[in-house]
């Protein structure tokens, strides 16, 4: 946890910073922390609201500067390996009568292991070319 001691050093540091959004947290820490004015103005300052203004606050002093740097985000979907890609894109081609969006899922557990939300599967069915099969009346 760092928290810089003196208004001159976090100013180097907010400086020396290259990531936009960070250097917007630094200047409502600048400003709330070392130049004594209040939260929300700062925040309406920098047309961000006062929740916004507290929550990063709060992770500075929680924190320190590094608690105003972006985390990682979590949960990211794990890529289908190419060759099981394509294992799975000659398995739809061959078929003639269309594929559902469950019966996609399911080929791609059984060939992959890896298991994605339906609506993902719509999303990646689309982006290999190939079309919704939807049932349609008969006239």
């Amino acid at each position: 946890m760092t928290i810089v001691d003196t208004k001159t050093s976090f100013e180097g540091v907010c400086r020396t910073e290259k990531n936009v959004k960070v250097k917007e947290r630094m200047l409502l820490v600048l400003n709330v922390v070392y130049h004594g004015k209040i939260a929300s103005q700062v925040a309406r300052t920098l047309h961000k609201s006062k929740g916004w203004a507290s929550q990063w606050l709060k992770r500075y002093r929680d924190e320190g500067i590094e608690g105003l740097k972006d985390r990682p985000k979590i949960g990211r979907r794990p890529e289908l390996p190419p060759e099981v890609e394509y294992e799975i894109r000659e398995i739809l081609k061959d078929c003639n009568t269309g594929w559902t969006t469950n019966q996609i899922e399911e080929l791609i557990i059984k060939e992959s292991g890896i298991r994605y939300h339906h609506n993902y599967i719509y999303y990646i069915v689309r982006k290999w070319g190939f079309k919704q099969k939807v049932p349609r009346k008969i006239m």
